[in-house]
């Protein structure tokens, strides 16, 4: 039990660090483009991962080589995605959108693997939808730009998990999230390369934004799940990870100068009642991780 609670202790601060980086890249943005911060944030986080399991590089196989890769195309998408939203909407909702990665996995197991969802299960990804739609849509029944791009990632994000749990227990978890990382950064730089222009100089927040990011948020906060979740259970871990917009959401009130309507309040309180509905479901053997 002791084990178990550390366990979750350490994945509660896994996502108070990822939720609290929604404003920090937005900040980021205003100094340099989108995919060139993916990229640079991904190979920083690479680096340090390869240095730390520089032992281990020499075992990589080939099927890590093409496992690992097939899910960082995945996560590539889910930041890449998430990073260009974050120009054009505001960081706590693109921190509720994200969140509905947890409601779309048991949907998308269903269709890839046809493990149809219970009860709770749907009726969360009903509850999570009537959220998404008081967050994101004004008066007008217009949907911010930004939103979409961050929905897109939240679908790529589900579609890692999914893979993750399918591949990781094949591979050495250190090779197997170092090829993940550096697919990202590789296909971040393939895409920035000609549409974007690399600053000569850094500002402050980019640079606070790449500490933020690349080492706590990436390389260190995917150790740390993947050394400590063995300890506690995939629902745990799922209700665990639900608090990230929730930190995000204070994040961009305390940080990010960002008010809630009482719309959005009420959005964001279904999207968190969607998402804790679809994980008590732990009985249905869903296998649920967060990147």
């Amino acid at each position: 039990m002791p084990k178990q609670l550390l366990a979750d202790t350490a994945l509660l601060l896994v996502t108070f660090i990822w939720g609290t980086t929604f404003v920090a890249v937005q900040r980021a943005l205003t100094g340099i483009g989108p995919l060139y911060f993916v990229a640079l944030r991904f190979l920083l986080a690479f680096i340090f991962l390869a240095l730390v399991a520089w032992r281990h590089w020499f075992a990589i196989d080939r099927f890590t080589l093409v496992n690992g890769s097939l899910v960082g195309l995945f996560l590539s998408g889910g930041y890449i995605f998430q990073t260009l939203g974050l120009k054009f909407t505001s960081a706590a909702g693109a921190g509720f959108i994200t969140g509905l990665s947890v409601v779309l996995v048991p949907l998308l197991s269903a269709i890839f693997y046809r493990n149809l969802p219970g009860a709770f299960t749907i009726t969360g990804a009903f509850t999570a939808t009537i959220g998404l739609a008081l967050l994101t849509l004004n008066a007008g029944l217009a949907f911010n730009p930004g939103d979409f791009l961050v929905l897109l990632g939240a679908l790529c994000f589900a579609g890692q998990i999914l893979l993750v749990d399918r591949y990781a227990s094949r591979h050495n978890s250190l090779l197997f999230t170092g090829v993940q990382l550096g697919t990202v950064a590789v296909v971040a730089f393939l895409l920035a390369l000609p549409g974007e222009r690399l600053p000569a100089r850094f500002t402050p927040a980019v640079w606070q934004a790449f500490l933020l990011t690349a080492l706590p948020a990436t390389s260190l906060a995917y150790l740390i799940q993947n050394k400590v979740q063995q300890f506690t259970t995939a629902a745990h871990t799922a209700i665990i990870f639900t608090m990230e917009p929730v930190f995000a959401a204070l994040a961009a009130y305390r940080w990010g100068q960002e008010t809630l309507t009482w719309r959005q309040g009420a959005g964001c309180l279904f999207i968190l009642a969607g998402m804790l509905l679809a994980v008590i479901e732990d009985n249905n053997n869903v296998q649920f991780r967060k990147m």
